[in-house]
C-alpha cells in the first residue's frame, strides 16, 4: 500500500485575509484609545516638518541660490520676461491694439484686429481644416461670444493661450523625445509627472508668484506646469508605439539619430502628437480661472468676479464663452490633427496658399473698413444680449417657493448621510487604514503597490494633514459613489440609442468644458455654504466621468455575446447585469477612477463655500502667501489621488484579465 501524498501547502484565501485584517482594525478602533492612543493621533514630536523644510528651500531659492553670477531670482525673472515679449506682441494684436505708455495714461496708435476679421480666420482655419460645417460651427462659436459682450476678454485669455500652447507643445515634445531615449529619465520622471497632474493648481501659485511675480507671465508659468504633462506622456508613449519596421528603414537610408528622431520617427507619430496639442489646449482653458487670480485677467476673472458678487447670469454667459472657446480650439485641432496632406498645387503664391491669401485680404480689408464703419471693427454695445436677469429672476423665484423644502432636503442629507459618515471616518485609526491600504496594494498589485499606497497614507498622517484629509476622503467619496449612481442609469439609458447618446454627448461636453467656479454659483445661491452646497457643486462636475465610461464600456461588448445570451433565453435584464455590465466593469472601474480625479480636483474650488478639508488649507496658504502650507495640503491631495488611481487601475487590470480581455486598461 502507497503512502498518499502529503497536500501542498495552500496560501490562505482572500477572504479570510481580509477577514483578519478587518477584524484586527475593529480591535483597534474599538479599544484602541487607551490602549495605544498614538494609532488615532500621529505624535507631534514625530511629525515630518514638511511645510517648514518646504518654505526655507523657496527663501534659500529666492535670496540665496545661484547659478555662477547669477542669482536664482534674476533668472526666473529673466525667463519671465523673455514669455512676456510674445504675450504682449499677441494681446497688442487680438485685444488692446499697439498702445504707446502705460496704464491709464496709454494712447492706442493702431487698433487691434476687428472681430469681423478674428470670425473670419477663424471660420477660413475650419474651411481647410474640415470644409464648411467647420467653418460654420467655428464662426458661430466666435460670434456667440461677441454678441454676449465677452468679446474683449476673450482675446485677453486667447492671448495667452496663443502664447501658452506653443511653449508647452515645444516643452512636452523635447522632454518626451529625452525621456524616450533615456530609460531611466522616462521612470525618474513619472512621479514627477502624476505629481504635477494631481496636485491642486492652488498649491503651487504661491512659489510661482515668489519666483516669477505677479501677471499674466506667472499665470501662464502655472498653466504650462498644469497643461505640459499630457504632451510630454503622449510624446514618449506614441515614439514608443512606432513599428519597428519604420526604425529599420531609417537606419536602411543612413540616417543619423537626429534625422531618425525629427525626419521618421515624429512624423510617423503624427497623429498621437497632434492629439498632445489638442490636450494641452484643452489644459490651457482649464486654467484660465485660476490663471486670473495671479493677473492673467480675461474670462477666468470675469467668472470669478461673477461669483463674488453671486451673478449667477454673468458667471454663466463668461463661462459659456469660455466654452465656446474650448469647442472651437478644440474641433479646429482635431480637424487639423485628421487632415491628410494632399499633392501642393502648382502655380504662383496665390494658387500654393490660397487660403493664407485669403487671411491676409481679410485682415486687410477688415482694418481698412473698421476705420470707417465702427460696427466692423467692435461689436456694437446695443445689439449685445444679456441673459443676466432672467438667472436673477429664476434664482429668486426658486428661494421664494421653494425656501423651505430646499432647506428640508439639504438638512436630512447632513443629519443622514454626511456628518455620521464624516464622524466615522474621523474616528478611525489612521494606523489602521495605512495597514488596510497597504494590505489593499498588496493584494491587486504586489508589494510596489503595497509600498506606495502605505508609504504615501503614512507620509499624509506624518505631516499631520490626517484629519484634513479623512474629510476630503468623505467628501469625494460620497460625491463619487452619488455621481456613479446617478451617471450609471443614464449610461445605460442612452448608450444603445444614437440620437439620445448624440445628445447627451454634446451636453456632458459643454459641461466638462463649463469652469468649474460656474457650479459654485448657483448652488451657493440656493443652498448658502457648507458641506451639503459642497457635495452637490462636485457631484454636478464629477458626473460627466460617470456617463463617458460607462457608454464606452457598454458600447465595446461584443455584439455576438449578446445575441449567444439572446440565443439562450436570456431576458433583456439578464443580458444587461450578466453579459453587458460584466463585460464592461473594466472601463466602468477606470470611470469611477476619474470621476474621484474630478471630484478631488472640484473640491480644492469648493474651499470657497466654507469646507473644512485640505482644498481649505491650500485656499488660505495662497491667501497668506504661506508656500510650504500650501505645497504639503497639495501634496496631501495629491497622494489621495495617486492612491486612489493606482488601486482602481490595479483592479480594472485584474478584471480584465478576470474576464479574458485582451490590452491595457
Amino acid at each position: 500500500m502507497t503512502a498518499l501524498p502529503a497536500p501542498a501547502p495552500t496560501i490562505a484565501s482572500p477572504r479570510l485575509i481580509w477577514g483578519i485584517a478587518l477584524s484586527l482594525a475593529a480591535i483597534l478602533w474599538l479599544w484602541g484609545q487607551t490602549l495605544a492612543p498614538f494609532a488615532f493621533e500621529y505624535p507631534k514630536a514625530l511629525q515630518i516638518p514638511a511645510a517648514r523644510w518646504i518654505g526655507g528651500a523657496i527663501t534659500w531659492l529666492v535670496k540665496e541660490a545661484s547659478l555662477g553670477p547669477l542669482a536664482f531670482s534674476d533668472i526666473t525673472r529673466a525667463i519671465a520676461a523673455l514669455i512676456d515679449l510674445p504675450y504682449r506682441a499677441v494681446l497688442s494684436l487680438l485685444a488692446t491694439g499697439l498702445l504707446s505708455g502705460e496704464g491709464s495714461s496709454a494712447v492706442q496708435l493702431w487698433p487691434p484686429l476687428p472681430w469681423v476679421a478674428v470670425v473670419g480666420l477663424m471660420a477660413l482655419i475650419g474651411l481647410y481644416a474640415g470644409g464648411l460645417p467647420l467653418a460654420l460651427t467655428a464662426a458661430a462659436c466666435m460670434t456667440f461670444i461677441a454678441v454676449f459682450g465677452q468679446w474683449q476678454s476673450a482675446m485677453v485669455t486667447l492671448a495667452s493661450i496663443v502664447v501658452a500652447v506653443p511653449l508647452g507643445v515645444v516643452g512636452g515634445l523635447l522632454i518626451g523625445i529625452a525621456a524616450w531615449r533615456t530609460p531611466w529619465l522616462d521612470r525618474a520622471l513619472k512621479p514627477f509627472l502624476d505629481l504635477m497632474q494631481t496636485m491642486p493648481v492652488f498649491a503651487y501659485l504661491v512659489p510661482i508668484l515668489i519666483l516669477f511675480g505677479f501677471g499674466p507671465t506667472a499665470a501662464i508659468v502655472a498653466t504650462l506646469i498644469y497643461a505640459m504633462p499630457p504632451m510630454i506622456r503622449i510624446t514618449t508613449l506614441a515614439l514608443q508605439r512606432v513599428p519597428a519596421e519604420i526604425h529599420d528603414l531609417g537606419r536602411m537610408v543612413g540616417c543619423t539619430p537626429r534625422q531618425m528622431t525629427w525626419r521618421v520617427l515624429v512624423p510617423s507619430a503624427r497623429e498621437p502628437l497632434l492629439v498632445g496639442v489638442n490636450q494641452v489646449i484643452m489644459q490651457s482653458l482649464n486654467m484660465v480661472i485660476i490663471a486670473s487670480m495671479i493677473g492673467a485677467g480675461g474670462l477666468g476673472f470675469d467668472v470669478l468676479n461673477a461669483l463674488r458678487r453671486l451673478d449667477f447670469g454673468a458667471g454663466l454667459e463668461a463661462g459659456l464663452a469660455i466654452v465656446a472657446l474650448a469647442v472651437t480650439l478644440d474641433r479646429l485641432s482635431q480637424a487639423l490633427a485628421r487632415r491628410s496632406r494632399g499633392p501642393r498645387p502648382a502655380g504662383n503664391a496665390l494658387h500654393r496658399h490660397p487660403y493664407l491669401a485669403a487671411a491676409l485680404a481679410l485682415i486687410v480689408a477688415t482694418t481698412l473698413m473698421g476705420q470707417l464703419i465702427p460696427a466692423i471693427q467692435t461689436y456694437p454695445e446695443a445689439a449685445r444680449l444679456t441673459t443676466s436677469p432672467f438667472w436673477a429672476a429664476a434664482v429668486e423665484w426658486i428661494n421664494v417657493n421653494f425656501f423651505d423644502t430646499l432647506e428640508a432636503i439639504k438638512n436630512a442629507i447632513l443629519l443622514g448621510l454626511l456628518i455620521p459618515v464624516k464622524r466615522f471616518l474621523l474616528s478611525l485609526p489612521w494606523l489602521a487604514v495605512v495597514a488596510l491600504l497597504a494590505l489593499a496594494g498588496w493584494r491587486l498589485g504586489g508589494w510596489r503597490l503595497a509600498l506606495l499606497t502605505g508609504g504615501l497614507s503614512f507620509l499624509i498622517a506624518a505631516t499631520g494633514q490626517w484629519e484634513k484629509a479623512m474629510i476630503t476622503v468623505y467628501l469625494c467619496g460620497i460625491a463619487s459613489l452619488i455621481a456613479m449612481a446617478l451617471g450609471l442609469p443614464i449610461a445605460i439609458a442612452v448608450a444603445d440609442r444614437d440620437r439620445a447618446w448624440t445628445i447627451t454627448r454634446a451636453l456632458i461636453d459643454t459641461l466638462q468644458t463649463l469652469p468649474s467656479f460656474v457650479y459654485l454659483m448657483p448652488v451657493v445661491m440656493l443652498f448658502r455654504v457648507g458641506d451639503f452646497t459642497a457635495l452637490i457643486a462636485v457631484v454636478a462636475y464629477a458626473i460627466v466621468a460617470s456617463i463617458r465610461y460607462t457608454v464606452l464600456g457598454l458600447q465595446g461588448v461584443d455584439p455576438r455575446l449578446i445575441e449567444a445570451g439572446r440565443a439562450m433565453g436570456c431576458t433583456d435584464w439578464q443580458i444587461l447585469t450578466r453579459i453587458r455590465l460584466r463585460l464592461a466593469l473594466p472601463e466602468i472601474l477606470l470611470g469611477l477612477n476619474q470621476t474621484i480625479m474630478f471630484a478631488l480636483a472640484m473640491l480644492v474650488i469648493t474651499a470657497l463655500v466654507g469646507t473644512r478639508d485640505l482644498g481649505q488649507d491650500v485656499y488660505i496658504a495662497l491667501t497668506k502667501a504661506n508656500p510650504g502650507n500650501g505645497l504639503v495640503a497639495g501634496l496631501a491631495i495629491a497622494f489621495i489621488a495617486i492612491i486612489a488611481d493606482r488601486l482602481i487601475h490595479a483592479a480594472a487590470e485584474a478584471q480584465r484579465r478576470k474576464l479574458g480581455l485582451g490590452g491595457p486598461a
